[in-house]
């Protein structure tokens, strides 16, 4: 049912009153670390926490189940943990209980943008309208609580020198997040990436996010490293020459997973070193892999119902984080670096363009679509999309709806359109050109709606031949939100970790609205006077 004005005032006040009552602070990134509110360093003692998954469903949101939370978080809190980090989370869910659970006992949260099905392909790369909405949705859904720490842009998408160019295409992901985040009226949550530790790639890739303008590269930078097994040392780990590697890096660098299982029990000695002086200078903390138990068995406790049983290395962990306090320096007496460094020329291994690819654009593919006379027919299913894309792209040039991020960069004006508004273009194009649209049955004729306005510019900007940048505005840029459609649980029961960046619903909480508190504010003030003003 339809609520009136002052229902939603009233219910947005009682949302914004439970935000007052936030026990932690939000942390911020200025130059190469994160910092609390009164200027003193913050260091993450995290761990992973991602349930893991069965049946049909495609992963697990640890933030909406509130028992689950609830008897989870005094293990957490032994652990000594401040931060966990998630792996999938369902954009449409209500994480309020979870949320403030974690909050008030001082605990913040690292979240990936992607989940299993949804995120940048490393093998096959591309930036996307949809792949943009996914990421931003997770953005509304989790940025009005204060102990968000950051978003994930990707996690391992790029595995080795084989799929470099993949990298274009997260830090575009990153850039347009982050200026999401501003559009949008949020607090500026930083947004990073995650990356193995391959030994060929390591360095360039550390580089490449990190230079450029500031706009364009992340706002922090983890490392999932296993190096450190059993009573390893800095120097044996190769702890020593990652820290020199990072000594210049101008964002946060961390640990974004840690735990090597090839010693048993793990001691977690490494955690000694991350936070002594020889590390903290240049590393802020790390997050330990992981807390549930899973077939990987990197857990350091079992579940069943209510009943938690730690396991062997939970003693170990829980005693490091326990026996590490770096100093909380205070910001005023460092000297912060706030530009990205020079971006070097591509190397024999490292052939990611700098060029990165353009903001998706709902309208602009919209009005493309709109536009064309030969489409695919309504009866073709989405399976058989590649046959048809394969026989036209043999015939004509299919550049339009191509993107590749090799060095130096070729993106078509249309590549982040969805596959069938892509195959219109495409089918259209032969059209155009060769005449004829039947494909056996596969496309229909329809009547096109001529180009006006911006959708006039748009084309035109594109060119003829499609592969031209096109300029749209802020408002242009915002994707429209709506109800995800993962089949997924909401339920304490997906597994993230290491791996390719693979790891929505219909309730929506009134802290997850699209709109942020600024503009609910004014709304307040139109319908309660007063009130509002003592709220604010």
């Amino acid at each position: 049912m339809k609520l009136s004005l002052l229902s939603l005032a009233a219910a947005g006040l009682a949302s914004l009153a439970s935000f007052a009552e936030a026990t932690v602070s939000p942390v911020h990134v200025d130059g190469r670390y994160f910092w609390y509110q009164n200027g003193t360093r913050f260091f993450i003692k995290g761990i992973a926490y991602q349930p893991d998954h069965s049946g049909d469903v495609k992963y697990v949101d640890p933030l909406t189940d509130k028992s689950t939370c609830e008897r989870d978080v005094k293990y957490l809190k032994e652990l000594s943990v401040n931060t966990i980090r998630v792996y999938s989370v369902n954009s449409s869910a209500n994480h309020d209980d979870c949320m403030k659970t974690f909050d008030d006992n001082g605990i913040y949260v690292l979240s990936d943008l992607s989940s299993p099905d949804v995120s940048i392909n490393g093998a096959d790369p591309s930036w996307t309208v949809d792949l943009f909405k996914h990421y931003t949705d997770v953005v509304d859904s989790l940025a009005p609580y204060n102990n968000v720490l950051g978003f994930v842009g990707g996690n391992e998408v790029v595995q080795n020198a084989s799929n470099t160019n993949a990298a274009a295409f997260v830090k575009a992901a990153v850039r347009d997040v982050k200026q999401y985040i501003v559009n949008a009226g949020h607090r500026q949550i930083p947004v990073g990436y995650s990356t193995n530790d391959e030994e060929k790639t390591r360095v360039a890739m550390s580089e490449y996010f990190d230079c450029g303008e500031k706009e364009d590269i992340v706002d922090f930078y983890g490392i999932n490293i296993y190096e450190w097994c059993g009573d390893s040392s800095m120097q044996k780990s190769g702890y020593d020459v990652r820290t020199e590697e990072f000594k210049n890096y101008t964002v946060p660098v961390f640990f974004s997973e840690f735990g090597c299982i090839d010693v048993r029990p793990r001691k977690f000695t490494e955690v000694k070193a991350l936070f002594s002086d020889d590390m903290t200078d240049v590393w802020s903390g790390g997050i330990a892999y992981e807390y549930f138990e899973a077939d990987n068995h990197y857990g350091v406790v079992t579940t069943s119902g209510d009943s938690v049983s730690t396991l062997t290395d939970f003693p170990h962990l829980s005693s490091m984080y326990a026996s590490v306090q770096p100093s909380s320096t205070q910001s005023s007496s460092m000297s912060l670096t706030s530009s990205g460094l020079s971006c070097s020329a591509t190397q024999s291994v490292w052939k990611a363009a700098t060029n990165l690819p353009p903001t998706p654009s709902e309208d602009v593919c919209e009005c493309m679509d709109s536009t064309r006379q030969c489409i695919v027919a309504d009866g073709v299913d989405s399976s058989d999309y590649g046959d048809l894309f394969g026989y036209v792209c043999n015939l004509i040039d299919c550049d339009a709806i191509n993107a590749n991020g090799t060095s130096p960069g070729k993106y078509g004006s249309f590549s982040y359109c969805d596959s069938k508004q892509k195959l219109n273009y495409v089918l259209d194009a032969y059209y155009q050109q060769k005449g004829g649209c039947d494909f056996k049955g596969s496309a229909s004729s329809t009547s096109a709606t001529s180009a006006t306005g911006s959708c006039k510019s748009y084309l035109s900007a594109a060119g003829s031949s499609g592969t031209n940048a096109i300029s749209v505005t802020p408002n242009a840029n915002a994707v429209s939100k709506g109800n995800g459609t993962d089949n997924m649980s909401s339920t304490s029961g997906g597994s993230g970790g290491s791996g390719n960046d693979t790891k929505s619903g219909n309730e929506k909480s009134a802290a997850s609205s699209s709109f942020n508190s600024k503009a609910f504010i004014a709304l307040v003030s139109m319908v309660t006077g007063g009130v509002a003003v003592l709220l604010i």
